[in-house]
């Protein structure tokens, strides 16, 4: 069965028909590292990743790059408020949004791009834009000049007054026309910079994509990736500079773009004091239990953010794994359940595939002993694709949120009291000892084969 990818380019469905079988292309805008990423930077991570995850079942190479800008005038900011270089920001913070998606299950793109290590290639792209006529100097700075580009304005379905009127553009008196962006802009002493046919300067943040881009995939790849709110502008210069450059019809065949991420049914914002860290959720939930909920909703709609629905998220994650400590997989390779598959080469269906999922997970309850563990086995295969429930299920079970460590062993000493308390019949003693460690966030389940424990706070 074909993939289906809803292309943003033409609002619809289509069949992912690569330009290259044996070495698919997708590249997915990555993090400006001046801060920490909070949960709407974390959702097109989750998708992009398990994009991947999909696409590489059925194509022997998946090329897949996500670029780090690690040159940005927010950056610049971040560096003079603090009075350190800006390499410094960048590493803190590359760092730390590389843990932060680990914890979410993200794994590692292919390429990682950074810009600075790109400058002589964007340097290039805009004297070949020059030299073309579709970029122009003016006081120091280099500007794409969109009318220029045949079709400015297709993916985001703007005309020209459209874009001006409610435009995120800088109207300046060099401008021949108030659309045009940025491509390389002067640098003083104060600010990072290079050398260039036109000054001591610093590139603008479209150019630094479409050279990235260009470097590692081709000058046209098969997917490109990204938030709802860079379709305009960043996207869209992003098209009409790397057409222009190439001279090539498309620059992306296929664009994909994630809904936004609203808190408790509001816009998360800054103004409203209610944006998400993920480094801070992370000390108080798993980070499974984000990406569960980051992939409950389908990755084109808003998705809610709540206590509420992460405890749901968290309450299934802990049955789905109480199946698996119950019922031991068995050790043979298993392949994932067909429906889930289907689900998620469906334009990425994440509510489908979580549904058939959980319809598994009821199958392995029910099911006779003799096919429990071969159940399980296609259990935890079927979460892997969507990069669920690969923990031991003691660990989950044990682990705290924040790296805060446990003492098992004390634990398990309290529970041998528990229990020796209760063979003797002194249940004051054996209530106190389970109060005690409830008050811990430990919780106890007594069955035929002994006490379990578990972390619930």
């Amino acid at each position: 069965m074909a993939i289906q990818i809803y292309n943003t380019l033409t609002r619809q469905k289509e069949d992912f028909v690569p330009l290259d079988p044996e070495r698919v292309t997708m590249y997915a805008c990555g993090p400006t590292v001046y801060n920490y990423a909070h949960i709407g930077n974390a959702r097109p991570a989750v998708i992009f990743d398990l994009l991947y995850r999909v696409l590489s079942r059925q194509f022997p190479k998946v090329v897949y790059a996500r670029n780090i800008t690690d040159v940005d005038d927010k950056i610049n900011k971040a560096a003079t408020e603090q009075g350190v270089p800006i390499d410094t920001i960048t590493k803190k913070f590359a760092d730390i949004y590389h843990e932060d998606m680990a914890a979410l299950g993200v794994g590692q793109p292919t390429i990682e791009p950074r810009a600075t290590d790109h400058i002589d290639a964007i340097v290039a792209m805009i004297e070949r834009l020059i030299d073309k006529g579709c970029a122009y100097e003016a006081e120091g700075h280099v500007l794409f000049s969109i009318e220029a580009a045949d079709d400015y304005g297709e993916l985001s379905r703007r005309d020209m007054r459209e874009m001006v009127a409610g435009a995120r553009v800088e109207v300046a008196p060099y401008k021949r026309h108030p659309g045009d962006f940025v491509l390389w802009k002067p640098s003083d002493e104060t600010q990072p910079g290079w050398d260039s046919p036109w000054g001591r300067g610093r590139p603008g943040w479209h150019i630094e994509c479409s050279a990235m881009s260009a470097a590692h995939l081709g000058e046209v790849i098969d997917i490109h990736g990204g938030g709802q709110d860079l379709i305009f502008p960043h996207h869209e210069n992003e098209i009409a500079q790397s057409r222009c450059a190439h001279g090539t019809e498309r620059f992306a065949r296929y664009w994909m773009h994630n809904g936004f991420v609203t808190v408790e049914k509001r816009k998360m914002s800054k103004s409203l004091g209610n944006t998400l860290i993920v480094h801070e959720l992370l000390e108080e939930w798993p980070g499974e239990v984000m990406r569960y909920l980051l992939l409950s909703a389908h990755y084109r709609q808003p998705l809610d953010w709540s206590e509420g629905a992460l405890e749901q998220a968290r309450n299934t994650l802990d049955r789905l794994y109480g199946l698996l400590r119950d019922y031991p997989p068995a050790d043979t390779e298993a392949e994932p359940e067909p429906e889930v598959v289907a689900a998620l080469e469906d334009d990425l269906n994440t509510p489908t595939a979580l549904a058939g999922l959980n319809t598994l997970a009821r199958r392995l309850s029910s099911a006779e002993p003799s096919e429990q563990a071969e159940l399980a086995a296609r259990l935890r295969a079927t979460a892997g694709l969507l990069g669920l429930l690969q923990a031991d299920p003691e660990d989950w079970f044990k682990q705290r949120p924040g790296g805060n460590e446990i003492d098992e062993a004390e634990i398990e000493d309290l529970i041998a009291q528990r229990n020796a308390a209760r063979k003797d019949r002194d249940f004051a003693t054996a209530d106190r000892i389970r109060d005690e460690l409830a008050a811990r966030g430990i919780e106890l389940e007594d069955g035929a084969e002994g006490t379990r424990w578990k972390v619930t706070s």
